[in-house]
């Protein structure tokens, strides 16, 4: 418990960075004022044309902050994108908020005015003033939990990625979620965290959710759970953000060891296709476009310096140069290119003309100076 303290308390200190601000939502829906909770990313610009992707938090109270402190710490290391979080304090209406018929189980009164107010009222008002995508993400609770599940029954879901943290499931939800996952049309991620010391009651329920989720097969649903060791109903919360965030955002991540070895080295059309099918998968799941990060052009490189592919090498060079024509990047990329191809002089040409760009993550002034030197040797 001590070190899921420490560690809550690191990714909150993290979120210090980003802009959040409070502010008070006076709801027609709901007859009364709200308090939310906006997290936006770093250095956010509202003349920037970039989208976000929409974290909305219920039990926001509480849960707001470890959500924006991961939100902004896997951001910071490019393991996501920046993401606008959003969230709806409820500590004084909680039951009423989340209240479903106990005959038909589904929001009734207060319930389905809660349920209307975060589709109808929040998220359009979030997208008049922010600049968020489609990309949704809804979290909740154990009873905000359950309550995420409903907005899964619309014909067309408003979110695309349910984070349920030991959710206290209403009776047939279980049945009523298998059935609209095994026909939903939309790329959904679905997520389920219990722990070893979750409350007993709620944890029986979502461990015999959990195992009916496995009675379908549907490759639009992307599901997870975890059953987390040595954590209670409170602190599993902070075990299961991240892993439900980097569930989330697998395509989005920079590659690794795993996708170089298995993907990017084996994929039949060469490294660079590879490249250019992952970027696009990206924006094709997600709905927004991810810069290309240098990560990926040097495992891209590393890849067809090894299958000796001229053809990626000189793809990449290009990239570099529209992509980071300021940098030492785009010089690194194209002397390498050139280098291949024994054409020394304009090998060398682009390591000196780097060395009054701007330096990189990986590349800086030292290592054009030895390729600088290596040339002028074979000279």
């Amino acid at each position: 418990m001590h070190k899921i303290t420490l560690l809550l308390m690191f990714l909150i200190s993290t979120s210090m960075g980003a802009q959040v601000i409070y502010q008070p939502f006076d709801s027609e829906k709901l007859g009364e004022r709200r308090e939310l909770k906006i997290q936006l990313p770093r250095n956010y610009n509202p003349e920037d044309k970039s989208q976000y992707p929409l974290i909305i938090v219920l039990d926001g109270d509480y849960l707001f902050e470890p959500f924006a402190g991961n939100a902004d710490y896997h951001a910071y290391w490019g393991e996501m994108p920046n993401a606008v979080v959003v969230g709806v304090n409820q500590r004084n209406s909680r039951e009423k908020d989340l209240f479903y018929d106990k005959e038909i189980y589904f929001p009734a009164h207060e319930g389905a005015s809660f349920f209307e107010f975060i589709g109808m009222e929040l998220i359009p008002y979030i997208e008049s003033k922010y600049n968020v995508s489609k990309f949704r993400i809804v979290a909740g609770h154990d009873l905000s939990a359950n309550f995420i599940n409903y907005y899964l029954f619309k014909e067309n879901p408003i979110f695309r990625a349910f984070i349920l943290l030991s959710p206290d499931l209403a009776p047939e939800m279980t049945v009523r979620v298998q059935e609209r996952l095994s026909t939903i049309k939309t790329d959904t991620f679905y997520y389920v965290a219990t722990a070893e010391n979750d409350i007993d009651g709620l944890k029986e329920r979502i461990i015999a959710h959990n195992a009916q989720m496995g009675t379908f097969d549907n490759p639009k649903v992307h599901y997870r759970f975890d059953n987390f060791n040595d954590a209670d109903h409170y602190s599993l919360v902070g075990l299961g953000i991240p892993k439900a965030l980097n569930e989330i955002f697998s395509l989005y991540k920079p590659i690794n060891k795993q996708e170089y070895t298995d993907l990017v080295l084996t994929y039949p059309e060469g490294p660079y296709k590879y490249l250019e099918k992952k970027y696009a998968d990206i924006k094709f799941f997600y709905g927004f476009e991810k810069k290309v990060v240098e990560n990926d052009i040097r495992a891209v490189a590393a890849a067809a310096m090894k299958k000796d592919d001229r053809d990626a090498l000189r793809e990449l060079s290009r990239l570099a140069r529209k992509e980071f024509p300021d940098s030492m990047i785009s010089a690194y990329y194209t002397g390498m290119y050139y280098e291949n191809e024994n054409n020394l002089k304009r090998a060398l040409h682009n390591y000196q003309s780097g060395l009054l760009l701007k330096a990189s993550d990986f590349i800086d002034k030292d290592m054009l100076l030895d390729k600088i030197y290596t040339i002028k040797d074979k000279n």
